[in-house]
């Protein structure tokens, strides 16, 4: 394959959208799953976690497309690395899970400094790698194969419609009361 050549700002704009649609679609599916509704109101995390109604909750997925951005600025520089080679998806995998994951500079649960500083039980911690591990894995290997194929214009139509879509929803999401749409 030829030598991927990207520019900061496609990258940036790439990684915002995959990163918004897989943050929406799979923790969308691990709120029900994991029953995230109950979960954060348990004594360990109801003090640290606002509840699902909460209105910074329901608009979460209008804060990702930054968030995104911010990791293809992060990626840009490793973009050889990344994007050149057959299992550059790995790499970024295994860079999001550690960095991101397992060894943030902050106690997030799940990490080691989680384990360590906060008082949530470990298996609660443990039980939130079902939702961002995944999340990773998703957007290490849907970002790889997009910006490695541009010319799959069904891709950038997908993505470009459904990132509009968990935005409209999540601004919906805000907007509605809970009480107002039967929720």
């Amino acid at each position: 394959m030829a030598k991927v050549d990207i520019s900061l700002p496609a990258l940036a704009l790439k990684a915002a959208i995959v990163h918004t649609v897989t943050y929406f679609a799979i923790g969308s599916c691990a709120a029900a799953a994991l029953d995230y509704a109950h979960a954060f109101s348990e004594p360990g995390l109801a003090g640290y976690m606002r509840g699902l109604d909460d209105p910074m909750v329901r608009g979460g997925p209008l804060f990702q497309p930054l968030r995104g951005a911010l990791f293809g600025v992060a990626f840009y520089p490793l973009r050889d690395v990344l994007f050149d080679r057959p299992r550059g998806w790995a790499v970024a995998w295994l860079l999001l899970v550690v960095i991101g994951i397992v060894s943030p500079f902050g106690p997030a649960p799940g990490s080691v400094e989680g384990f360590v500083y906060t008082t949530v039980a470990p298996r609660r911690q443990m039980l939130g790698w079902l939702e961002v591990v995944p999340q990773a894995f998703a957007l290490s290997t849907l970002l790889f194969f997009w910006v490695r194929n541009p010319q799959q214009r069904w891709l950038t139509w997908l993505l470009g419609i459904t990132f509009c879509a968990g935005l409209v929803f999540s601004i919906l999401g805000v907007v509605l009361e809970p009480s107002a749409s039967g929720m």
